[in-house]
């Protein structure tokens, strides 16, 4: 599992090899990871946006953007939790993802949330972050 917290909100990763939905044998890797987002602030916020960088075991570097996440830009008060799966793709049996989400509070400020840093590995591999 991995963590992070920026500014009172607290975002929890943990992926897994979806070996069924792998082909090792024509270089096809899925993961499927989820999320947590807790809101340990004061303040009331939104999420509005993500991105992500992920950089698969052959070097190649993908960028990610859009809105919200899994087509949600969910409000979080303080105490609340949000929690999402999803999935990515790599043409390498290993690879790693990191990003941000933008946050906006309850005062109309924007901020960015730090998502950690995790490991995309097969079981049989060993971790290449902790």
């Amino acid at each position: 599992m991995y963590r992070a917290v920026t500014e009172g909100i607290e975002v929890t990763v943990e992926p897994n090899y979806a070996a069924e939905r792998s082909s090792p044998a024509d270089n096809q890797h899925f993961w499927v990871y989820s999320v947590e987002i807790r809101n340990l602030s004061p303040d009331t916020v939104q999420l509005r946006s993500r991105r992500w960088q992920i950089a698969d075991g052959n070097g190649k570097i993908q960028h990610v953007n859009g809105l919200g996440v899994v087509g949600e830009q969910p409000i979080l008060r303080p105490g609340e939790i949000y929690r999402y799966s999803s999935g990515c793709p790599l043409d390498a049996d290993h690879g790693i993802m990191a990003g941000q989400y933008e946050m906006v509070a309850a005062d109309g400020r924007r901020f960015d949330v730090e998502i950690p840093a995790f490991s995309l590995d097969m079981p049989s591999r060993l971790r290449a972050i902790n």
